[in-house]
């Protein structure tokens, strides 16, 4: 039993000596493992180091990434190495990128070849810079140090190319990048949007002027006209008035104007396409400062085919006067507030200038058509034509034709939602709201038949007034004669054929020829007036061939028709 103890004593004893033996082996391998390891490692990097240099020159050559040996140029003592790989970088990036342009150029088939030769030869450039001797043997086949006056030479000459580079992507960007050409195409619509307005601001401006004021040319006439007279007084005596002006079984006519040679136009234009025109009858109504011109003209140039021509002057109807006529009150009072409100030399800068163009569309002669029955006290039918119509067949079978009761026979304006009465009154005025409908058709004023007695049956003078006196703010309709008009005859116009008024000669340049050939009078409403140099082409020679060219003062004046 001792024998057995000690042995097992023995036993112990060898295996702690056992374990202590293998664990000191083992830190010995390790730490051996690791010595190669290092030694390994320093050899790689002192034999991988002299060519470094020479691989980074390889990639910059073929264009590839200098960034991926960065590493190996920073462990290297030379710093220059380091400054000569951030210029690799810098040259690469910029190779990369011109090559990207120009590659996106021709995948656009841009017509730009001096911009993609430009683009080639710069990235051609960049790599070439390597190949010159002195940079090759100083900075990229040496194995010892960089030469720095070298290598700062070589900088310069890759960041002028990076410059050039810069300044060419710069000026062509515009041109690859969609964002910018967009954002660009978009700024341009905008302003060439902006233009557009204000041209057609000025536009209409000069285009209201010229229509507005009176061509030298027709203020020759007129003074030609009246200097005439005035010489030969005789020759111009005053007239009886002639039966025919107030035999009702003629066809009568009613023109309200101070433009001479339109209202000659006009009158010529009837006569010669009536087939009976010693039955016409033409009411001539003018201004004071016009009369003797339009009279002087009637008796050199007198109406062929026994027509009949009464000439007179606004004043001449003495019911016309401010305490009859709403209209003069208001033209009155209007003219009374504003000079005492307003200094002279400060009514140009009023930016509105309202008062002055409302008094103009107030003018009298355009007024004088809601007087009609006052005027003409005998006659049962007139048809009332504006100065800026030329006709062009016999209208004789308008006086034939059966109103139905009505007191306006017109042809319509309406086509979808425009002409509509919503576009000339006040629909958000409740007098306007509760007695009129706003998708109501509104028609031409110009060529209008007017049943002289449904007119005074209906009253619609006493009609026009009452609407005219609740106007006096304009809060139920701006200016001009037509809102009136559809109000005073509402429910009380016949709607006539179109074919017997075509309008928009005077600012539609898209007229089918067709309907105005088979237009029985056509209308040059709009401000390119016929008689004006702004008129369109066009229609203009249809107007022109009813003026009397042979009259003597028309060719004195230069009458450019």
């Amino acid at each position: 039993m001792a024998v057995a103890i000690r042995g097992a004593r023995g036993g112990g004893s060898g295996g702690a000596g056992a374990g202590f033996r293998s664990f000191f082996s083992y830190r010995i391998f390790v730490s051996a493992m690791f010595s190669l390891l290092f030694i390994a490692t320093v050899t790689v990097l002192l034999t991988t180091r002299p060519s470094t240099t020479h691989q980074h020159y390889q990639r910059f050559r073929s264009g590839g990434n200098a960034y991926m040996h960065g590493t190996f140029v920073a462990l290297n003592s030379d710093p220059l190495k380091t400054r000569l790989d951030l210029i690799y970088r810098q040259a690469n990036d910029h190779i990369t990128l011109v090559k990207a342009y120009a590659a996106y150029a021709r995948k656009l088939k841009l017509d730009i070849s001096r911009q993609l030769k430009m683009f080639d030869d710069l990235a051609k450039n960049f790599s070439d810079i390597t190949s010159k001797p002195r940079y090759k043997s100083s900075l990229f086949e040496t194995d010892g140090n960089l030469d720095e006056d070298v290598l700062r030479q070589f900088e310069k000459e890759v960041k002028d190319r990076v410059k050039f580079a810069r300044l060419l992507i710069a000026e062509s960007k515009e041109n690859y990048d969609n964002q910018l050409k967009i954002q660009k195409l978009k700024d341009t619509i905008f302003a060439v949007r902006e233009l557009l307005g204000k041209a057609k601001k000025n536009g209409a401006f000069a285009s209201s002027i010229a229509a507005k004021s009176i061509p030298k040319s027709l203020h020759c006439l007129a003074m030609r006209l009246v200097e005439e007279r005035i010489s030969h007084p005789e020759k111009y005596k005053e007239d009886l008035p002639k039966s025919e002006f107030e035999d009702p079984d003629l066809y009568h006519y009613a023109i309200f104007s101070d433009n001479v040679i339109a209202v000659s136009v006009v009158v010529r234009s009837v006569v010669k396409n009536a087939e009976e025109p010693w039955k016409h009858v033409f009411h001539v109504v003018t201004d004071r400062m016009n009369l003797a011109a339009m009279k002087v003209w009637f008796k050199m140039r007198p109406v062929e085919g026994g027509a009949h021509v009464e000439v007179r002057a606004l004043e001449d109807y003495k019911f016309m006067n401010s305490a009859y006529v709403p209209v003069l009150r208001q033209i009155e009072s209007a003219k009374q507030r504003f000079y005492l409100e307003h200094k002279m030399e400060n009514a140009t800068k009023d930016g509105s200038n309202t008062k002055f163009r409302y008094l103009e569309h107030m003018s009298m002669l355009n007024h004088l058509r809601f007087y009609l029955p006052e005027m003409y006290p005998k006659l049962h039918k007139i048809l009332f034509l504006d100065d800026d119509v030329v006709v062009q067949k016999d209208l004789t079978g308008l006086w034939k034709i059966d109103l139905s009761g009505k007191v306006n026979g017109a042809v319509e304006t309406c086509f979808g939602s425009f002409h509509r009465f919503s576009q000339y009154l006040n629909f958000s005025h409740p007098l306007i709201r509760e007695r009129f409908n706003p998708k109501a058709c509104a028609w031409a004023y110009g060529m209008n038949i007017f049943d002289l007695d449904a007119w005074r049956r209906e009253k619609c003078t006493e009609t026009y007034h009452n609407w005219q006196n609740l106007n006096v703010d304009r809060a139920l309709w701006k200016s001009g004669t037509l809102p009136p008009g559809l109000i005073t005859f509402y429910s009380l116009t016949k709607s006539l054929d179109k074919s017997w008024h075509v309008l928009g000669l005077g600012y539609n340049p898209s007229i089918s020829m067709d309907v105005i050939n088979n237009a029985a009078l056509i209308h040059y409403n709009g401000n390119m007036k016929p008689w004006l140099d702004i008129a369109m082409n066009q229609y203009k020679n249809l107007w022109t061939k009813y003026v009397d060219n042979d009259m003597e003062f028309l060719q004195t004046c230069n009458f450019g028709v």
